[in-house]
């Protein structure tokens, strides 16, 4: 049974930082794609970011980049999101998701997260 836990969300001020984990289970991590979406209230589902199984491809919406970081340690089973600089807008669930393919910002990955809120104040 595959499980994708993220933790790491909470309540931060605009202009601080979190990090948010996913820690996978069940499958051979180092097999998948992993990334991050979020989904603000009243609005779709919304890609944030993707790294490529080995961690050689990274791909970030225009929203976050220059200020979120998608890494992953492959040893550990766990993908990160740095987020810094955070704006109100990025208020959102954020999950993580799991797909043996790479198909970077499409929302059709094969595994997802339970997700994890966050909330930027202003």
């Amino acid at each position: 049974q595959v499980q994708l836990v993220e933790s790491g969300g909470g309540l931060v001020q605009a202009g601080g930082s979190l990090r948010l984990s996913c820690t996978a289970s069940g499958l051979t991590f180092s097999s998948y794609a992993m990334a991050w979406f979020r989904q603000a209230p009243g609005k779709e589902r919304e890609f944030v970011a993707a790294i490529r199984r080995n961690g050689n491809t990274i791909y970030y919406a225009d929203s976050v980049k220059g200020r979120f970081t998608i890494s992953r340690d492959n040893a550990k089973n766990t993908a990160y999101l740095q987020m810094n600089s955070l704006k109100p807008e990025d208020t959102a669930v954020y999950y993580c998701a799991a797909d043996p393919l790479w198909i970077g910002g499409r929302d059709t990955y094969d595994y997802w997260g339970q997700g994890t809120q966050v909330t930027v104040s202003s």
